[in-house]
């Protein structure tokens, strides 16, 4: 009763028609965008719906979608032989390089960590140690042992006095300080 007044005028076409219409008639080289095709279906068929934006945006998306549409550089154009080709986000992947004739694949290395060897399998020879070519052992040195005698077989009590305490050496006082004067 009521729903066909309220939901749109029988004269009017559906959104689909209408839009491809207005694409056409606009028949711009770049394509139309939304603001282009809703003026022009607003100034065609002044008695539109109320909600008249929010239904073009949405089939304008469905028509996209169904590949009726190329959306491109925020314009719509009509989907035929003249039209950019579609390309998906990101970055595009690198063309392959075709083999020459004649050349054998190796078997692709399958992903992940290669499986643990059965415990019954033959023993694998261990892989021989490259040498390097500084002749140093690789990574930190191994820590000495303190000799028993001390540095040149002094004291212990003399040892004591050399070594500096851990931490931040304390401040010296200002008494401590003299003026001593060198005379000639």
């Amino acid at each position: 009763m009521a729903t066909e007044e309220v939901n749109k005028p029988p004269s009017l076409p559906s959104y689909p028609q209408l839009i491809i219409n207005a694409i056409e008639a606009l028949n711009d080289k770049n394509g139309s965008n939304k603001t282009s095709i809703s003026k022009y279906i607003e100034s065609k068929y002044g008695d539109l719906p109320a909600g008249h934006t929010t239904l073009l945006s949405l089939h304008l998306n469905r028509m996209k979608e169904a590949g009726d549409l190329i959306f491109w550089k925020n314009n719509y154009m009509k989907a035929g032989p003249n039209a950019p080709p579609r390309r998906g986000r990101g970055r595009p992947p690198k063309p392959k390089v075709p083999l020459p004739p004649g050349a054998i694949l190796s078997p692709a290395r399958p992903r992940g960590r290669p499986p643990k060897d059965p415990p019954n399998a033959p023993p694998r020879s261990p892989k021989p140690k490259m040498a390097s070519g500084t002749g140093k052992p690789r990574g930190r040195p191994r820590k000495m042992a303190r000799p028993e005698g001390g540095i040149g077989g002094s004291s212990p009590t003399m040892m004591a006095a050399m070594v500096r305490p851990r931490g931040r050496p304390p401040k010296v006082k200002a008494s401590a300080l003299t003026e001593v004067s060198v005379e000639n």
